[in-house]
């Protein structure tokens, strides 16, 4: 599978096949393992400089690419992990600004390997143990950590109070139903008020928890979670309001203000960069000025999210654009994007999502579907994206099917497909 990734180092290799041999058993639920974990490494996790927790279903990659390029532009160190990788799994790991090492990110992962090797932790409990042990002996003013899924028994829900300096809540939507909804006493039963409790379970004591607003049955369970934890409640229309436009105008009780457009593409955007300027804004531990975050809006870069190819290899000369998401929401955000434009979509979607996801809002606007499979995955084959699509048996076929008319392409439908993409048009994320 692709999630445990390549790497010609040996010495990586030699990890990453370790990592592909671990599985989560079935039915185990809890921190009990990251935490038994941490503390046979010395608990790293306590010795972090001040981080930003960010959960959500949709945006909370592109919140933590803006905080990372706000605090940078202020001038600061900064950590960051996040998920999944997109080409090499060294992109889970930024120390103090860039990607670890192959020689660094072999030590570590073996370190954390073999002191939990007894405890059957999961890949993603390694791959964060790994981060925060990185994170805690390479010096920073700052990490970003996104959650890899849920919030509540997410790896990163490890951290503590005392290192937070905030945490925040992006989009929420269905995703990961099977792990997100499986049955539970004592939880919500209406799915999306059961989302929205699994990812404010990252609402510590004492520290804000900047979010969004949602559905009605959301909020309830966003304002209940908070309160449990004891946390201060930042909730968008209530304390904070981001709007889009020429400029993007920014308010809260400190006054309203004009911030360049984000760099990031696409309306939805004003919300996670939003979410971020709240965050840096609710939390006391760590100066960002204006400036900063006006440059950061700017300089932010997130690949695989509505990002426009450069012309390489695979896309010549033409507009491209590449996407990874897969769910109605990001179908929806597609749709909007490319709303009164003609387009020509490729798109490759791994089993156990829905086609229509994606087909159904951007049905008005395209030219053709060419259905391509997803490397290292079960996938849905032409049919599947409707009786007009046609299949290719890899992206680099799909494009020279495509007629070269003028009109721009996407490639859409599953984070692994945008890392096969990357690699083939030799964008590689740094």
């Amino acid at each position: 599978m692709r999630d445990f990734g390549r790497s010609d180092d040996p010495r990586v290799q030699a990890q990453l096949d370790r990592l592909a041999a671990l599985s989560l058993p079935q039915g185990r639920l809890g921190l009990e393992t990251i935490s038994a974990l941490m503390e046979r490494l010395g608990n790293p996790h306590r010795k972090l400089p001040p981080v930003f927790h960010v959960a959500g279903t949709n945006g909370k990659g592109s919140t933590c690419a803006f905080l990372r390029a706000m605090l940078e532009a202020e001038g600061y160190k900064v950590h960051v992990t996040t998920s999944p990788h997109l080409v090499r799994y060294n992109e889970r790991i930024r120390l103090a600004g860039e990607l670890i090492s192959d020689t660094a990110l072999a030590e570590v992962l073996a370190e954390v390997l073999d002191a939990g090797e007894d405890l059957g932790p999961s890949f993603f409990e390694v791959t964060i143990a790994a981060a925060f042990l990185a994170f805690a002996r390479t010096p920073a003013d700052a990490c970003v950590v996104e959650v890899g899924m849920g919030g509540r028994f997410d790896a990163t829900n490890v951290l503590e109070p005392e290192a937070l300096a905030a945490c925040g809540i992006a989009a929420l939507g269905l995703d990961h139903e099977r792990f997100l909804l499986a049955p539970e006493d004592g939880v919500p039963q209406e799915p999306m008020a059961r989302i929205a409790f699994e990812k404010a379970g990252i609402a510590k004591g004492g520290v804000p928890l900047v979010t969004l607003t949602y559905r009605p049955e959301s909020n309830r369970e966003v304002i209940a979670a908070a309160t449990r934890a004891g946390a201060t409640l930042i909730m968008r229309g209530d304390v904070w309001d981001c709007r889009p436009g020429p400029m993007l105008t920014y308010r809260d009780a400190a006054g309203t203000f004009s911030l360049p457009p984000p760099a990031l593409a696409g309306a939805h955007q004003a919300d996670n960069a939003g979410l971020a300027l709240a965050m840096l804004r609710h939390q006391t531990q760590i100066e960002v000025s204006p400036e900063a975050m006006a440059q950061g809006l700017m300089d932010a870069r997130w690949p695989a999210r509505m990002q426009q190819l450069s012309p390489g290899p695979l896309t010549g000369t033409r507009t491209v654009w590449l996407d990874g998401g897969h769910n109605p929401q990001a179908g929806g955000m597609l749709g909007a994007h490319f709303a009164g434009q003609r387009l020509h979509l490729v798109i490759g979607m791994i089993e156990g999502k829905d086609p229509a996801s994606l087909t159904n809002p951007l049905a008005p606007m395209l030219a053709s579907i060419t259905a391509v499979p997803v490397p290292g995955h079960d996938w849905y084959p032409a049919e599947a994206f409707g009786p007009n699509a046609r299949p290719a048996p890899d992206v680099t076929a799909a494009m020279a099917m495509i007629p070269d008319d003028g009109l721009p392409i996407l490639i859409a439908g599953s984070l692994y497909l945008a890392g096969e993409v990357l690699r083939l048009n030799g964008e590689l994320p740094d």
